[in-house]
């Protein structure tokens, strides 16, 4: 399929567009900036480019919605409620429209799990922008995945994270790594080349755990930091050296129904990550090259 992603300069879209091309699929990459790698063809251009929308999907099979102003974007006071609704809101409509308009009716739109937080402006857009999904799959018959993954900044976006134990923190208090979101969407792709869905999907994507439902149910209850020290004892010290918590609860979230539409299997998990950590320290596994 020929597939569209907007905001595809970004860190998730040029993760995504090798594996697409891997598979036989054309990624066409929609954005105000150039993307890093080269063969792929690009399109300068907004979301909000209304009388241009069209042209830009024209021949388009499908649409992955990625462009948005972030929660880091509000944490840091970059963007503020105009922005966030001129671009999630305003730009979700836009797409929508624009692909209605020309009989595009597979749309994978990538929400977040900040859904449950409507006391901040990037939760409250992305819940306009999930009403306005809805609405485009209810009445226009558009086939519509709408991911809902934790965070996913990766370690290698140093405008973000200076070292990659600052990632590691971050991760800790829980995240997906993006590369487990680039597979959920490379399934989301292939399933709506197969069928029509007939219902509007919401799925939400977490990371891969070592930690069972009754490690959480007893949670260190052979005292502080017991049940790390059960699943990752010889990283134990490590993590201290590094401030991470081996004490942290982690929040595991319900991906019952992702793994059931997708077959998703999120790969990455702290067993990873501190196994990377291990063996990098602070300079992080090779980074990311398109």
């Amino acid at each position: 399929m020929k597939v569209l992603l907007t905001g595809g300069a970004g860190d998730l879209g040029q993760t995504l567009v090798p594996r697409l091309v891997s598979k036989g699929d054309t990624a066409v990459i929609l954005d105000i900036r150039a993307p890093l790698g080269r063969g792929t063809t690009f399109i300068q251009g907004s979301v909000l480019d209304r009388s241009k929308l069209q042209d830009y999907f024209h021949g388009c099979d499908c649409i992955v919605h990625i462009a948005a102003w972030h929660g880091i974007h509000e944490d840091r006071g970059e963007k503020n409620a105009y922005d966030f609704f001129d671009l999630n809101v305003r730009g979700t409509f836009e797409v929508f429209e624009a692909a209605a308009s020309l009989g595009i009716d597979k749309i994978i739109y990538i929400s977040t799990t900040s859904v449950r937080r409507p006391d901040t402006l990037y939760g409250r857009s992305k819940i306009l922008a999930e009403r306005i999904v809805e609405d485009y799959a209810q009445y226009r018959n558009i086939n519509v995945i709408t991911l809902r993954p934790r965070g996913f900044i990766p370690f290698w976006n140093r405008d973000v994270y200076a070292k990659y134990s600052d990632w590691a923190k971050w991760f800790w208090r829980g995240a997906v790594h993006i590369d487990d979101v680039v597979s959920a969407v490379v399934l989301g792709v292939d399933l709506m080349s197969r069928r029509q869905l007939g219902q509007h999907l919401v799925l939400t994507l977490d990371s891969a755990y070592e930690y069972t439902g009754a490690d959480l149910d007893q949670w260190d209850a052979a005292g502080p930091g017991s049940t790390f020290r059960k699943h990752y004892p010889e990283y134990y010290e490590l993590a201290l050296s590094y401030g991470l918590d081996p004490a942290l609860k982690p929040t595991r979230l319900d991906i019952s129904e992702t793994v059931r539409w997708l077959g998703y299997k999120p790969t990455y998990s702290l067993a990873n990550l501190l196994a990377e950590l291990a063996a990098y320290g602070d300079s992080g596994p090779p980074q990311f090259t398109q």
